[in-house]
């Protein structure tokens, strides 16, 4: 009887051992999901931003344009509703051709863009 209820033990403990890794796992999934989605929302309108303002002499206007409104989804997309909006002004400036205001609003939305989201560096995990 005794050996039966060591055996139970160990059994629920293997059982508890084993949810606990299935939740950490689910987290760790959470996270790199997370992450994921940051690089292919904000870290790709950022860098797609820089490019087009250091590049801008040889771009086109209509390519700016429609870069820009490119943008500008990506930020609302994860839900950064302000530099998504002075994007879209940019844009318009683009438009009227005003490129003191363009430049103005471009540089206003990268800023934005950076101060509102920059999430912490997680350590190298190593997964076998």
């Amino acid at each position: 009887m005794k050996g039966c209820l060591i055996v139970g033990e160990h059994s629920l403990k293997l059982a508890e051992r084993k949810r606990s890794l299935e939740i950490s796992r689910k987290k760790l999934r959470e996270e790199v999901l997370s992450r994921i989605k940051y690089v292919k929302t904000c870290v790709l309108a950022r860098e797609l931003c820089l490019l087009v303002r250091t590049n801008r002499a040889v771009l086109e206007p209509k390519d700016v344009q429609d870069i820009c409104l490119y943008i500008s989804n990506l930020c609302k997309e994860e839900g950064c509703e302000e530099p998504g909006e002075l994007c879209n002004k940019a844009v318009e400036a683009i438009n009227s051709g005003d490129e003191e205001k363009y430049l103005e609003l471009c540089a206003q939305s990268c800023m934005k863009c950076g101060e509102a989201r920059r999430p912490t560096p997680k350590k190298a995990t190593y997964v076998a």
